[in-house]
């Protein structure tokens, strides 16, 4: 399992991938600038991010290191193409049916779901029949050696059903449930830390007048 551990831009990366070659075979593998979109895309992500096109490259790279992406160059174009070998490959030691496949990819572009919600939004990647069929898959992912691939998280305040978690993705790496936005550097997080830099700047040069005039005071 540790070897299939990923960062989340990674995750991202891995479950575009997955979608769009089932979801449009013809387009598939991707290019960078299709997977930067695809990554970026403002429908059927969550959060929905503003990753640059040297972070989605430097994951890409990441994972063609570790040889769960590999780089395609056709021979009438200079332009590399990505496809992945992160399961259902005879590459991969992950053997997934379509349905755990389709639930896998969900939870890697929109984070942890109800078996409703996989269901609602499973459509294009695959027919499940009811919801005893999603349930089924997730129970599957979860006893399947090797696993768990998912687990469950505790129920919500008020929330009839319990949503389901992907587990190749650290904590720390996970952005927060209901986060509007993540860029690669964090936009928002870089403006608070300038903010504070300069509010300890200020009060450094509080302090050091305040030295300036203890120290003026005592004939210093």
């Amino acid at each position: 399992m540790i070897y299939h551990q990923v960062s989340f831009i990674e995750m991202r990366v891995i479950g575009c991938l997955l979608e769009k070659e089932v979801t449009t075979p013809d387009q598939y593998p991707l290019s960078l600038n299709a997977l930067v979109n695809a990554c970026n895309q403002k429908s059927n992500r969550e959060p929905v991010t503003q990753l640059s096109e040297s972070a989605v490259q430097d994951a890409v790279n990441a994972l063609v290191d570790r040889g769960l992406v590999t780089e395609i160059t056709g021979s009438h174009s200079r332009v590399s193409k990505y496809q992945h070998r992160f399961c259902n490959t005879e590459f991969s030691d992950l053997q997934f049916s379509p349905a755990q496949t389709a639930i896998v990819t969900l939870l890697f572009l929109r984070g942890a779901q109800t078996p409703g919600e996989l269901r609602s939004r499973s459509g294009r990647l695959h027919n499940f029949q009811s919801l005893e069929e999603v349930t089924s898959a997730l129970q599957s992912l979860q006893t399947q050696t090797g696993g768990p691939y998912v687990c469950s998280l505790p129920r919500e305040p008020g929330k009839r059903e319990q949503r389901y978690q992907e587990c190749f993705c650290s904590e720390s790496e996970r952005p927060l449930q209901g986060d509007a936005s993540l860029t690669d550097k964090s936009d928002d997080h870089t403006e608070r830390l300038k903010a504070r830099i300069v509010e300890l700047e200020t009060q450094v040069e509080t302090l050091n007048a305040r030295i300036q005039e203890l120290e003026n005071a005592s004939g210093l």
